[in-house]
């Protein structure tokens, strides 16, 4: 049978309440004391969970992984990347779910520490300074997957979001498209939507073409409908550009309920690549980005900190590539 507490109790000869009080750190207990509680754990191997084994090592060999949407389309993907490196370097991992609230999200950096993780992945819309707030009183390791920080204070894994979205816009000039639309969620809501509209911006620019930016309410599906078919409805762009996967649906869908032909009438292009573009049809063209290679390079990034290994740079830059299909066929100049 497992060893119990009171077995840990008796070996040491303390009270369970002296026990408690060693694992979980809540009360002074003399240094003489806590050793005979440590050494009664190790002899009886007391819940040979993470607490128990990092009461000596100061290390519990798990890893927290704090993310906006774990249901998100792209997220299984992402987080099998992380797990599989983390097994590989023999950690566990604990995930939570943070619904991109900035309280939540400092919250749970709180709580991973009370657990006494060893580092910290964390993703989230938009790097503010709570969370360097937070990170600091933590003094947790932290490696940011799929979010940056402008400063290139904290260790990060991304793609270039400007430079995608620069290419997406290059990719259907070269298709004959010149009145190319992008739609977003509100501006401001995301550091993340926010560069891929500067990339955007800049490149329409760069040809000498005006920007015809959608703002949906929300950065969701039913909002951009409204709005992707409202302006459609007025001022028909050649192409749109959506920011996500789930807004370009929305395009797509507008664009059929006006009877509009795509790729014949509108081109449409998806960002991200999730399982959603291989839904439709016509097929979605999509910026493809290597999701799972997000989840293992931050998690290998991790294990470098932690081993306190040489690391040549705080920013990886993850490549991105284009994977046309047939919402965006043909039409040349």
């Amino acid at each position: 049978m497992s060893a119990t507490i009171y077995d840990v109790a008796r070996e040491a000869g303390v009270s369970m309440a002296t026990v408690s009080r060693v694992l979980n750190d809540t009360a002074v207990v003399k240094e003489e004391t806590k050793k005979k509680v440590i050494d009664a754990i190790a002899k009886l191997a007391y819940r040979p969970n993470a607490v128990a084994r990092g009461l000596a090592s100061k290390k519990t060999k798990t890893i927290g992984v704090i993310v906006p949407d774990v249901s998100a389309t792209f997220m299984a993907e992402l987080v099998r990347g992380i797990e599989d490196i983390a097994r590989m370097y023999q950690y566990h991992i604990i995930l939570s779910n943070s619904d991109g609230m900035l309280q939540r999200e400092t919250d749970l950096i709180g709580t991973m520490w009370e657990m006494q993780v060893d580092g910290l992945l964390f993703m989230t819309a938009e790097l503010r300074q709570e969370h360097i707030d937070t990170f600091e009183q933590a003094q947790l390791p932290v490696v940011l997957c799929r979010t940056d920080d402008p400063q290139r204070r904290i260790p990060s894994v991304n793609i270039d979001n400007r430079l995608a979205a620069a290419d997406a816009v290059n990719y259907l000039i070269a298709k004959g498209n010149r009145r190319i639309a992008f739609v977003s969620g509100p501006i401001g809501a995301s550091a993340l939507a926010d560069a891929r509209r500067r990339g955007y911006v800049d490149a329409m620019r760069s040809h000498g073409l005006e920007p015809h930016p959608i703002v949906a309410p929300k950065d969701e599906y039913e909002g951009a409908l409204v709005s992707v078919r409202s302006q459609l409805s007025v001022d028909r762009p050649e192409a749109v550009i959506a920011c996500n996967d789930e807004l370009a649906v929305a395009a797509l869908h507008a664009c059929q309920d006006l009877r509009l032909q795509v790729p014949d009438e509108v081109m449409v292009m998806a960002f991200d690549n999730t399982k959603i573009t291989h839904l439709t049809r016509p097929l979605l063209t999509t910026i493809s980005q290597p999701m799972y290679d997000f989840g293992a390079v931050a998690m290998r990034f991790l294990t470098k900190l932690l081993g306190d290994e040489s690391i040549a740079t705080y920013t990886v830059i993850l490549p991105h590539l284009i994977e046309e299909n047939e919402s965006t066929g043909k039409r040349f100049n």
